[in-house]
């Protein structure tokens, strides 16, 4: 009987690199272990991958607590200094009736971060254990992690773009603070933790199981 999952590179004999993406043959691959076109190293599937994933993943959900925690920014106005984190800015741009702008940094800030650290973890969890989603439909949660990515970088772009624009001197700054970092390094982090991940492993773990 066919397989309905088809047969991937690996079984029939060939290793693709990662870099340039030119197919070679195993036997090719065994003896010269370099991308003939780029020099890359030639591996069948990412070295590490799950374990590098995982390490990246837990950096991420750590750097995620302070970056909630400490200021985001402090704004001095007229002689007033105020310290903002994500939270409390999110509340004050809902109170101010900025309902599109609270929405969009709660979400990009808040919501984006925690779903992809669910589905990474979820995803790393699916290779070595089985799941009730299919390898086609965690490879479309892989994909629609890698899209929404970005997106968490709202918050640092809007730090960024006030200090940016309000420089008066004594009478008003707007300065980042610590959790910026922090929320720029666990993005970051996550992103890396997508890249670091091969998702090919979720189609020779279903392989396996049949």
């Amino acid at each position: 009987m066919n397989d309905p999952m088809g047969i991937s590179a690996r079984d029939a004999g060939f290793v693709a690199c990662t870099t340039c993406g030119k197919l070679h043959r195993n036997r090719f691959a065994l003896t010269a272990r370099r991308c003939v076109r780029c020099a890359s190293r030639l591996h069948s599937r990412k070295p590490r991958s799950v374990q590098r994933a995982w390490a990246l993943l837990s950096t991420g959900i750590l750097l995620y607590i302070p970056a909630n925690v400490y200021p985001i920014m402090f704004t001095w106005n007229l002689g007033r200094l105020q310290e903002n984190t994500i939270i409390s800015g999110i509340l004050s741009l809902w109170n101010a009736c900025s309902y599109l702008v609270a929405t969009v940094i709660f979400v990009a800030s808040m919501v984006i971060p925690v779903m992809k650290f669910v589905v990474i973890a979820y995803l790393l969890r699916g290779v070595r254990r089985k799941s009730r989603l299919t390898a086609g439909q965690k490879a479309r949660l892989y994909r629609i992690t890698e899209l929404i990515g970005p997106w968490s970088m709202v918050d640092i772009f809007v730090v960024a773009l006030l200090v940016a624009l309000v420089k008066m001197g004594a009478i008003a700054f707007v300065k980042p603070g610590v959790a910026a970092i922090a929320f720029a390094a666990m993005v970051v982090a996550t992103m890396l933790a997508a890249v670091a991940f091969d998702p090919r492993l979720l189609w020779d773990n279903e392989r396996d199981e049949q």
